[in-house]
């Protein structure tokens, strides 16, 4: 049996080392998870022990392919549930993370495949991540970030690299949500803020959202 510490420490890892082949530092969990590194070194022994991790003792850690494979199951469930709960029970997408994160720990492979049907089969949550299928394959999404657009470039939004509920109420008040369709109208070299048109209005967006909004050309 695991513990939901330990799911949540191989998700953390899972997502830390998404795009890098080198080890994962004791440091960088501890600063994600805003405890002591002492804490961390703690439960990677305990994760070791249950071969979900490699560890390295000042080395750093990385998932086996046991670990890897829990981590991305807990993904796959805490994806489909953001889903439901935006989509059927109409939470909106900046108070749904905190839920799913309990809601991520049903042990219940039945439950998860039928909530997955009845969603009928989605690629996306409502933050637009990939949502990995039941055999943990990701679908390939190729979005931008806003900040690679060029002047005169269209575009429709289509997630968010930053997930805090400040960030996405403030997309929120902007109107930068899921779907909308924008133009780049100007690009402003001094701050690397955007003017953008949508919805036949023009806004001025600044570098910080840029970075953190995925988009379609």
């Amino acid at each position: 049996m695991r513990s939901f510490a330990e799911e949540n420490y191989l998700k953390i890892i899972y997502h830390l080392s998404l795009g890098k082949n080198a080890l994962i530092q004791t440091n960088a969990i501890a600063e994600k998870i805003k405890i002591k590194a002492a804490s961390v070194t703690d439960m990677m022994r305990k994760l070791s022990e249950k071969k979900l991790i490699n560890y390295q003792k000042y080395q750093g850690v990385s998932l086996t392919e046991q670990g890897k494979n829990i981590a991305i199951d807990i993904v796959r469930k805490h994806r489909l549930w953001e889903v439901f709960l935006v989509d059927k029970l109409n939470f909106k997408w900046d108070q749904v993370h905190d839920i799913a994160e309990e809601l991520e720990h049903i042990s219940s492979g039945e439950l998860v495949e039928r909530l997955d049907e009845f969603l009928n089969f989605p690629t996306s949550d409502p933050h637009g991540d990939p949502i990995p299928d039941k055999n943990g394959k990701l679908s390939s999404l190729a979005f931008i970030k806003l900040n690679k657009l060029e002047k005169g470039q269209k575009g429709i939004i289509m997630g968010v690299s930053e997930h805090s509920s400040a960030f996405l109420q403030h997309l929120e008040r902007l109107g930068l949500t899921l779907g909308k369709s924008i133009i780049v109208t100007d690009i402003v070299d001094f701050d690397g803020s955007l003017e953008l048109e949508m919805d036949r209005t023009k806004i001025n967006v600044s570098r910080e959202i840029t970075k953190n909004l995925l988009i379609k050309i």
